[in-house]
C-alpha cells in the first residue's frame, strides 16, 4: 500500500512541472501544487489507486482555472510578458528537480501563450507527458474527440514556430560562450554574425523596471542594443554569472551586493541566436533570491560560458 504523504512528496516535482508549463509562473505554479496536495490528501483513496495519474489530473485542472484568471491579468500587463525563469547554479529547490528540455525553455513557454487554457493543457499532457486521450479528456472535461480537435488546433498554432532545427547541446553551449565573449569584448561584428536574420530581443520589466516596451528586431539593432546594455551594466558594477535558464544557456546579472538584477536566456537554433529574453521584473526574480549561492564568484559582465541542461520529460 502506498503511503499518501510519501506519494505526495515524491510527486511534487511532477506536479510542479505540469503547473509551471501551464502557467509560466513559479509562484502561481507553487500555489496550484499546494492546493492540489491539499485536495489529494483529502481524497487519499485516489492517491492510493494511482498516485501519478491522480496528481496530474488534480494539478492540471487547477492550472486550467488558474491560467484563465492569469490571462485576464496579463491583458493589463505593462510591456512585454515573459515567464518566470528557473535559473541558478544548481537549481536546488526540490520542486525544480524534473528533467528540463525544450518544452520548459523560455522560448517554448512564450509560444504556449498562443493557446487557450484547454488547448495548452491538452497539448502538454498529450505531446509532452504522453498521456492517453482518455486521461487527457478526463482532465479537460471534454470528449476524446474534442481533445483531438484541441490538439490539432494547438499544433497548427505552434507548427511554424517549432520548425527550426534544434542545435545539439554541446554546439549550443559553444555558441553561447562565443556570444557572451563578444558581449564582453564589445565585438559588434562578431556578435552580429552570431544572430539570425530574424533575431528578436525581448525584455520584461512589468512596469517595475526599465525595459523595452516593444521587441527589438534584426541583427544590427539587437547587437548594438545588447552591447549598450553591457556597457551600462559595467558602469553600475553589475556582473554576469553563467547559469542554465530553463535548461538553456543564459546568465544572471548580479549587483555588487549580490542581488539578482536580471536573468538573460538565449534561444539558439539553426546554429544562430534566434531570440534573447531578458527578465528584469523584480517580482519575477524574487523566487531566485533565496536560491542564490553567495559563495559563487561572479564573472565580469559578458564573461559567460554555457553549461549543460539536457534531459527529456519522462513519458508514460
Amino acid at each position: 500500500m502506498v503511503n499518501p504523504e510519501l506519494a505526495l512528496g515524491e510527486l511534487r516535482p511532477l506536479m510542479f512541472s505540469v503547473a509551471y508549463r501551464m502557467l509560466g509562473s513559479v509562484t502561481e505554479a507553487e500555489d496550484v501544487v499546494q492546493e492540489a496536495c491539499l485536495r489529494m490528501h483529502a481524497g487519499a483513496p485516489g492517491v492510493l489507486r494511482s498516485p501519478e495519474a491522480y496528481a496530474v489530473t488534480v494539478t492540471a485542472r487547477l492550472a486550467i482555472d488558474a491560467l484563465r484568471s492569469a490571462r485576464r491579468r496579463r491583458e493589463r500587463y505593462i510591456g512585454l510578458w515573459l515567464p518566470d525563469p528557473l535559473a541558478g547554479p544548481d537549481q536546488a529547490d526540490p520542486a525544480w528537480r524534473f528533467e528540463m528540455d525544450e518544452t520548459v525553455s523560455v522560448a517554448f513557454l512564450v509560444l504556449l501563450e498562443k493557446l487557450t487554457p484547454v488547448e495548452r493543457a491538452v497539448f502538454l499532457l498529450r505531446e509532452v507527458f504522453g498521456y492517453p486521450y482518455a486521461d487527457v479528456a478526463d482532465v479537460a472535461g471534454k470528449s476524446e474527440a474534442a481533445c483531438r480537435q484541441a490538439l490539432h488546433r494547438a499544433r497548427q498554432h505552434l507548427r511554424d514556430s517549432r520548425s527550426r532545427f534544434v542545435v545539439p547541446a554541446a554546439e549550443r553551449d559553444r555558441l553561447a560562450g562565443r556570444f557572451f565573449a563578444a558581449v564582453r569584448d564589445g565585438d559588434l561584428a562578431g556578435l552580429e554574425a552570431m544572430l539570425s536574420d530574424d533575431v528578436v530581443f525581448y525584455g520584461d520589466g512589468g512596469g517595475q523596471a526599465p525595459a523595452v516596451r516593444e521587441p527589438v528586431c534584426g541583427p544590427a539593432r539587437v547587437a548594438r542594443f545588447v552591447l549598450g546594455l553591457a556597457r551600462q551594466a559595467r558602469r553600475l558594477g553589475i556582473q554576469l554569472e553563467p547559469v542554465q535558464v530553463n535548461g538553456q544557456p543564459g546568465a544572471r546579472a548580479l549587483a555588487p551586493d549580490g542581488t539578482i538584477q536580471a536573468v538573460l536566456s538565449l534561444d539558439i537554433s539553426d546554429s544562430r541566436v534566434g531570440a534573447i529574453y531578458n527578465q528584469i521584473n523584480p517580482g519575477k526574480l524574487s523566487h531566485l533570491a533565496a536560491r542564490t549561492r553567495t559563495n559563487t564568484p561572479a564573472t565580469p559582465a559578458g564573461q559567460v560560458t554555457g553549461g549543460r541542461g539536457e534531459g527529456r520529460v519522462q513519458r508514460r
